[in-house]
């Protein structure tokens, strides 16, 4: 550990001490060759502080008394950091190998990039195909489904390509998934931090195109790999389809936000009739299938898309967008 890190690490927690944990160990295995610092937020939480000042004495544990959601701790984060590149990592991951090296020399040997992002896996060692994607229209929005993206994986439609293409260069890709994202702390500095508008789920989304916008390319370096358990805070709010309805919430702001107000309207009118479609698909389907295990899939299928129409036609009063 030096005295002045070349690489921050910041890591948002919410009732996650257990993947916490694990992310930490993996950091400090796979750090030896890397002079680094590491802040762990606390929104509110209070579930790992003892555990890990006891076991990671070097990491600087900020306790938050409220959950700020992610992007305004992750700036508090980064308010008390002092690296040339910054780390944004969730606590449900684990570093693999050289991955954080990996990362950094990759931005060091690119002075015109202001973000890399990591090849992502899900638990079971399968691509995380969300670690990196196109900026969000409308129109890919839209058409946002399994079966278009499995039609069409290499489609840069979805932004998605470099993971299906086999090159092993860093691609210049246009969204990398906050779970993972290295950036440049004068870049940061450069387009205001994250913006805290955003409570969680378009937070990465937004950063990106303030960088993009700010002149500065984004990488996906594939030869960092790390392991995303996904969704381990989330899963745990009470609020039915919050994350579901959260999300299309998140982007809607963005564009609002980037786009105008009539672009964001023009979203939430499509993605209602996208949400008709499905829900009477996911009928046809219910009426056909014979088996209870496949019949309760749609079941769950069905109160999912029942959310995002119900937040299309603005009835999920519990979401509270800014004026």
């Amino acid at each position: 550990m030096s005295a002045t890190p070349e690489l921050s690490i910041i890591i948002v927690n919410w009732r996650s001490a257990a993947f916490l944990r694990k992310c930490l160990a993996s950091i400090f295995a796979n750090t030896k060759n890397l002079a680094f610092e590491t802040m762990v937020v606390d929104n509110a939480s209070f579930d790992g502080a003892d555990a890990v000042c006891r076991e990671y004495p070097l990491v600087q544990y900020i306790q938050s008394n409220d959950n700020l959601g992610f992007a305004k701790a992750n700036n508090l984060g980064f308010r008390h950091s002092k690296g040339e590149f910054v780390l944004l990592l969730n606590p449900d991951t684990e570093v693999i190998g050289d991955a954080l090296k990996t990362l950094v020399e990759c931005m060091k040997s690119r002075p015109e990039v202001g973000i890399v992002g990591a090849k992502l896996f899900n638990s079971d060692m399968t691509i995380q195909t969300s670690c990196i994607q196109a900026f969000p229209t409308v129109l890919n929005q839209f058409l946002d489904t399994e079966f278009l993206r499995n039609r069409f994986p290499r489609s840069s439609f979805w932004g998605t390509w470099p993971l299906f293409s086999g090159q092993t260069e860093p691609s210049q890709i246009e969204v990398v998934s906050g779970a993972c994202l290295l950036i440049r702390r004068d870049v940061f500095e450069q387009v205001g931090l994250f913006t805290e508008n955003f409570f969680m789920y378009a937070e990465d989304v937004d950063l990106c195109y303030k960088v993009h916008r700010a002149g500065h390319k984004i990488l996906y370096e594939g030869r960092a790999e790390v392991v995303h358990h996904g969704g381990q805070s989330s899963s745990k709010e009470p609020q039915s389809n919050f994350a579901t309805v959260m999300t299309r919430e998140s982007l809607h702001a963005f564009m609002a936000m980037h786009r105008g107000k009539t672009y964001a309207a023009l979203f939430q009118f499509a993605i209602g009739v996208a949400a008709c479609f499905r829900l009477l698909l996911l009928f046809g389907v219910y009426v056909v299938t014979l088996g209870q295990y496949q019949r309760q899939a749609v079941r769950v299928a069905v109160q999912k898309w029942k959310g995002v129409l119900r937040w299309s036609l603005g009835l999920e009063t519990w979401v509270k967008r800014p004026a």
